[in-house]
């Protein structure tokens, strides 16, 4: 049944199907629908739908619907389902979702949930959950296939055919010794080329990219954007204990990108469509009333250049254009940094290349545009010393401010502490306050002239 219909008649349908209790019918419906789309559909229905929704599906349609919904609708829905249930659809999903799903809960309710799973399956899930948040270890599954470096191209075929459906991924299989040390990867690929009776030591790859359990999630992700795996084996003590597949990782560079987008603008924690005012405020005033005190030195440094700007009036129309752009390179600047941190391991050769790149930058963009309001401030005002001030000034701030956006984070790096929180507003502020310093410093020397 090829559905082609809004999401608001899907839900139409599906409510009439419960209603009129058409099993068949409602199973036709959400067979054509992705597991994304079905949870969009199950949240946005009335709740009193939701028990005879989740009669009606089968236990693995209920385990990709739990993985897709937000987190209070997870433990809502295995309320529903009670403590047999719920150990049955907890078995069939992927064991990192299962220790997210869990993370949070108090310790009473975890076990509960647990002693209702298979024993193999929750011991999995317990040995994940004692890794750190972030890690290679909380990430991974054991949904894979690993084989024997003695078998044949034809045992690991075989093998294949009876784990094709639990395992997470089929495109690498994991070869690994006696004691269960990695030793080697096999692609699908050279598998199906391979010679039925050769030896899988014999075509393996035995120099093995893999991380171990306790690696962080963002150098996991650096490391499969490197390269280009849709899998990458977890090791501990060299022993094959998980591996942290593609799909995991498009969620982690998500999640950073959001984190870092969050310090970036000063916001903090995550603020979404449905963060209450109160909080959503709580969150962004500690930063907010910094910068404000941090703003008054820029009415400081103004209210010290009162006499000049009182003697030269136009220096004032002038002033907001400086302070803006000067804020705005060193934002730019900091959002290159952040950005070229997540890719690359930094060294003294790289931080040198990039801080005199940056430099450069300034130098061509403040010069470009310095000579571009010089000329404007002497056509308009027909003053040459109020072009060569205005120019002056912007050049040195374009300069610094780049400069500024590139080099505070860089230093925060350096002692370890996330260069994100070196926020677009921060820099702007103090790039506000020594343009206005610049600005007005350079009037104060040549006022003679302005006058």
């Amino acid at each position: 049944m090829a559905i082609n219909i809004s999401e608001n008649q899907l839900t139409l349908e599906i409510i009439k199907s419960l209603k009129d209790t058409k099993k068949v019918n409602f199973q036709k419906i959400i067979t054509e629908l992705q597991p994304y789309d079905i949870a969009r559909i199950f949240e946005g229905m009335p709740v009193k739908h939701h028990p005879r929704f989740l009669l009606f599906m089968k236990p693995d349609q209920i385990a990709e619907l739990i993985q897709e919904l937000e987190k209070e609708n997870q433990a809502r829905v295995l309320s529903l389902l009670g403590i047999e249930k719920s150990g049955a659809i907890l078995d069939l999903m992927d064991n990192a979702d299962i220790a997210a799903l869990l993370e949070g809960m108090s310790p009473e309710r975890m076990e509960e949930l647990l002693s209702g799973m298979k024993l193999e399956e929750s011991r999995v899930v317990k040995y994940i959950m004692k890794y750190p948040p972030e890690t290679a270890g909380r990430l991974m599954t054991n949904r894979f296939v690993w084989i024997p470096q003695h078998y044949t191209v034809r045992d690991t075929v075989e093998k294949m055919k009876s784990f094709a459906e639990y395992s997470e991924t089929i495109n690498y299989l994991y070869v690994i010794d006696d004691d269960k040390k990695l030793v080697g990867v096999v692609s699908y690929r050279d598998l199906i080329l391979a010679n039925e009776n050769e030896k899988i030591q014999d075509i393996m790859y035995s120099r093995v990219i893999a991380v171990s359990a306790d690696t962080d999630q963002e150098e996991v992700a650096r490391l499969i954007e490197r390269y280009d795996f849709l899998a990458i084996p977890v090791v501990e003590e060299d022993q094959l204990v998980g591996i942290v597949t593609f799909d995991d990782i498009i969620d982690v560079v998500i999640s950073e990108a959001n984190e870092d987008i969050e310090k970036l603008s000063a916001s903090g924690r995550a603020i979404d469509f449905d963060t209450k005012p109160l909080v959503a405020a709580y969150r962004r005033l500690p930063w907010l009333i910094l910068l404000l005190f941090i703003g008054i030195v820029s009415g400081t440094i103004i209210s010290g250049f009162e006499e000049t700007l009182s003697q030269a009036v136009a220096l004032a129309f002038f002033m907001p254009m400086i302070a803006g752009m000067t804020g705005n390179t060193g934002t730019q600047s900091l959002a290159v940094v952040v950005r070229g941190l997540i890719n690359r391991d930094l060294d003294k050769k790289l931080v040198t290349k990039l801080v005199f790149r940056e430099f450069s930058v300034g130098i061509i963009i403040g010069l470009t545009c310095g000579i571009l309001i010089a000329v404007i401030a002497y056509v308009w005002q027909g003053s040459l010393a109020l072009g060569m001030v205005v120019g002056t000034s912007l050049i040195l701030t374009l300069i610094i401010g780049t400069l500024a956006g590139t080099v505070i984070p860089l230093i925060l790096y350096r002692f370890n502490i996330d260069p994100a929180v070196a926020s677009g507003p921060l820099i702007t502020t103090l790039n506000d306050i020594l343009s206005l310093f610049i600005y007005f410093g350079l009037a104060t020397i040549f006022i003679t002239k302005l006058t």
